[in-house]
């Protein structure tokens, strides 16, 4: 569930970002890479250490780069770590927990921004499945306004080249099934406690856009006025946010979403098919739903489909769900031959991952 456990430059990357693809085709190109590395374009995601020494930065970004990565989701600011990363030739996306903000100020000064379960609880006092777990209300105008200026703050710095979303959802309506028993529930329906938001904003904006309330719905977890009421509130936060990054900034907007369009509008009210970005990555842990590997290639067929083509999907992979090299070779190979337009690799990749990551790119 916890995603944390990831020297000024030629700035290529940057390049990149503006350039279109014959740039990208151009540093993908290079003697030091797979030959089969301007075919995809690879992330990781990292959250850089503050007393890592810059030549271990170094070294690290350069290796990634060789073996066919072109971009790192860095969830700390830590500024050498941009731009030691765009030296070697990588993109770098400031890596942003967006609806989920356990954060002090904020809990402090603006409770009544969380989200409320359907048994009254606030986020802010009460916090489903873990503590860390404080979701926004996305239905408020302030709470909008607060991402917008406090994302815009990380994309106007030289060293990010664009922004990535994470949490941008709400509180999870059902966990992937592996994770079950780390709470000893079984999440067969929706349950009230996980039921986001019934706070007095959505009540009154979701009756001023249906003309009835919330709560004389008789069946809230089939309703289709309220799934959709809140998948428009986040679709509106993503592309508001989209707008200050492409139009002040001019920078591009990646997020970690949900693995299939279904399981994201199930789960957490992730539309991301309609989402105003430049590309997704969709979280195929096959392991936290207790899938085997084929089943990566399904999900990345079913959100390539959903996309038509209006930005590419790059396949979640999580490192620690493979076996041994050998199932780690064919997550690659089903993700990259089902239509992805390259992975994104979670949890550190060592040395035998990344050769695992070359040879898929050679052949």
């Amino acid at each position: 569930m916890n995603k944390r456990s990831f020297l000024k430059g030629a700035g290529l990357a940057s390049l990149a970002m503006t350039a279109g693809p014959n740039i990208l085709k151009t540093i993908a190109g290079s003697a030091d890479s797979p030959a089969g590395a301007d075919k995809y374009f690879n992330w990781v995601w990292h959250n850089p250490g503050r007393k890592e020494t810059e030549s271990s930065m170094h070294e690290r970004y350069s290796r990634y780069f060789k073996a066919g990565i072109r971009g790192v989701f860095l969830e700390s600011d830590v500024e050498p770590a941009f731009r030691i990363a765009k030296s070697c030739g990588l993109q770098t996306h400031r890596w942003i927990w967006t609806m989920n903000r356990n954060d002090k100020d904020l809990l402090a000064n603006h409770p009544d921004w969380y989200s409320v379960s359907r048994k009254g609880d606030s986020c802010a006092v009460k916090p489903p499945y873990v503590d860390y777990y404080r979701f926004l209300c996305p239905s408020r105008e302030e709470v909008q306004q607060f991402l917008v200026d406090d994302i815009s703050k990380q994309a106007a710095k030289d060293y990010v080249d664009g922004i990535h979303l994470d949490y941008i959802r709400y509180c999870d309506v059902f966990l992937p099934p592996d994770l079950w028993k780390t709470y000893n529930i079984v999440q067969d329906s929706e349950m009230a406690e996980y039921d986001f938001c019934y706070c007095d904003t959505c009540k009154k904006k979701y009756k001023e856009e249906y003309g009835h309330e919330i709560m004389d719905i008789p069946h809230l977890s089939s309703s289709p006025s309220l799934i959709q009421f809140r998948l428009d509130n986040i679709t509106r936060v993503v592309n508001r946010i989209a707008e200050a990054v492409h139009t002040k900034f001019r920078k591009k907007m990646t997020a970690a979403v949900f693995p299939t369009p279904f399981l994201a509008k199930r789960n957490v009210r992730q539309d991301w098919v309609n989402w105003n970005l430049d590309g997704v990555c969709p979280m195929i842990y096959h392991s936290f739903y207790n899938e085997g590997v084929p089943w990566i290639g399904k999900a990345v067929s079913e959100g390539v489909k959903g996309l038509h083509g209006s930005f590419p999907l790059y396949a979640g992979l999580y490192l620690p769900g493979f076996k041994d090299d050998q199932e780690l070779e064919q997550g690659l190979r089903v993700a990259l031959g089902s239509g992805a337009g390259g992975v994104s690799l979670f949890s550190s990749p060592n040395e035998a991952h990344l050769q695992v990551l070359e040879r898929v790119l050679k052949s």
